[in-house]
């Protein structure tokens, strides 16, 4: 719990640090640039199609007309932009996960080795392509775990636990494995995340957690459409920032492990002998 503690308060100290903050741009401007193309290319057709998909369940239909009885038509209106935004958002995190994962978290880790743990030694048990595949095999599990579970958010109770329960596993899969690539062995990266598996799990459901607040922002942005241009850059920047958070969480509290494992294997070299006495008087032999 020291650790966890520790960590946690390193890595929102490090998030104020004007490097971290620089290197947020990037992953912004993509993001709001892609956001906003695809917004332009598909909108219209996406909210066609969700209308048209809710016009022909009789029950969504019956829904409708009871709330036109009582003067709440507009919500039929907003009820296909809110649909839209809520199927994009996981989609939204995983995209914010990865550019943070490929576009900040080398130069981040680069940062908190240089600054905490310059005496540690790099043994580079891991590479960036196997990185890429790590990512992209456990994005795409998550994938199919969001849409497997679709359903299951109609339970009011399931739809607060189960996305971030998927995006905080995507984050400790990806996170674990690219702190840990340049300083850790192999042998050595298996070991730290084996016994910190459950407070690295857990660290990343919390950072999932964290993530999926930015959507409140992101809806705003569709009910109050005059707003979407300002709305939806601070949501997007908001879920980098997240994300870089969690990033420079797992930096601290991984290398630290990994230092402590070191220590608990290694023990510190040999002290050099000590030099031989100065000779007095007294130790010179008589004549």
């Amino acid at each position: 719990m020291k650790l966890l503690l520790d960590s946690f308060w390193r890595a929102a100290a490090y998030c104020l640090h004007p490097r971290v903050i620089a290197l947020s741009v990037l992953p912004l401007v993509l993001m709001v640039v892609g956001a906003l193309g695809l917004g332009y290319l598909f909108w219209d057709r996406a909210i066609d199609t969700v209308n048209a998909t809710l016009e022909s369940w009789s029950l969504v239909t019956s829904l409708f007309t009871w709330l036109e009885r009582f003067g709440l038509a507009g919500l039929k209106s907003a009820l296909a932009p809110l649909i839209v935004v809520f199927l994009a958002t996981p989609v939204i995190v995983i995209v914010a996960l990865l550019a943070v994962s490929v576009l900040m978290t080398p130069s981040m880790l680069h940062l908190v080795a240089e600054r905490r743990f310059a005496t540690l030694e790099r043994r580079r048990g891991g590479s960036m392509w196997t990185g890429v595949l790590v990512a992209l095999l456990a994005t795409l599990i998550a994938l199919l775990a969001l849409v497997i579970s679709v359903p299951l958010w109609l339970v009011p109770p399931l739809v607060l636990v189960l996305p971030p329960l998927i995006w905080g596993w995507l984050t400790y899969r990806v996170l674990s494995y690219d702190v840990l690539a340049e300083h850790a062995s192999r042998e050595e990266r298996l070991e730290v995340v084996r016994r910190h598996r459950p407070t690295l799990l857990a660290m990343g459901v919390m950072a999932g957690y964290l993530g999926a607040a930015p959507g409140l922002i992101w809806a705003s942005g569709v009910m109050v459409v005059a707003l979407a241009p300002v709305l939806v850059p601070a949501a997007i920047w908001i879920y980098t920032l997240v994300f870089a958070f969690a990033a420079l969480w797992f930096a601290h509290y991984a290398l630290a492990a990994l230092e402590a494992l070191r220590a608990e294997r290694e023990p510190p070299p040999a002290a050099p002998p000590a030099p031989p006495p100065f000779p007095t008087l007294e130790m010179l032999p008589p004549p």
